[in-house]
């Protein structure tokens, strides 16, 4: 199974501190499945360069992306998500959303959305380490049922 993690950020795509977030959730699938592979990437608060990203790792199994959920005017995750897949799964997100509630109220401030293009899953994860290695946490134990689902390999 690949996985793809993408970190969305202005100030680390551009070098001004190092992207700890990305490193985090991949430290965490990794613990909880170590045959899983990892492609990672970082790119920007744009549209385009999040577009550009996850059309590069679109034949990944999963893609969580991290960073650029909230309310500020340069968060453009979302948009650029449901803009790449065909269907969503807000399921995915709202699940997301209620666990992050058991960690901080401010999880209600997050816009993550969820979805699938073809057989890839696409998840959104807020940008901080702790909800990143939230993230994979509460997503390792469905990554592989949800990969067989999709493929129609599923009960």
């Amino acid at each position: 199974m690949t996985v793809a993690i993408i970190t969305v950020s202005d100030r680390a795509s551009r070098g001004d501190y190092e992207d700890r977030s990305g490193p985090a959730m991949e430290t965490a699938l990794l613990a909880a499945l170590p045959a899983v592979t990892i492609e990672r990437d970082l790119v920007p608060d744009e549209r385009d360069a999040i577009l550009a990203a996850l059309e590069r790792h679109a034949g990944a199994d999963w893609i969580f992306t991290t960073g650029g959920t909230g309310p500020s005017p340069r968060d453009v995750t979302p948009e650029a998500t449901l803009a790449f897949v065909d269907r969503q799964m807000p399921g995915l997100a709202e699940y997301l959303r209620i666990e992050s509630l058991k960690e901080t109220p401010n999880a209600v401030f997050s816009r993550a959305v969820a979805g699938l293009r073809g057989t890839t899953y696409v998840v959104n994860a807020p940008g901080s380490v702790k909800a990143a290695e939230l993230c994979a946490r509460v997503f390792a134990p469905l990554l592989e049922h949800g990969t067989a689902m999709v493929r129609g390999q599923g009960h």
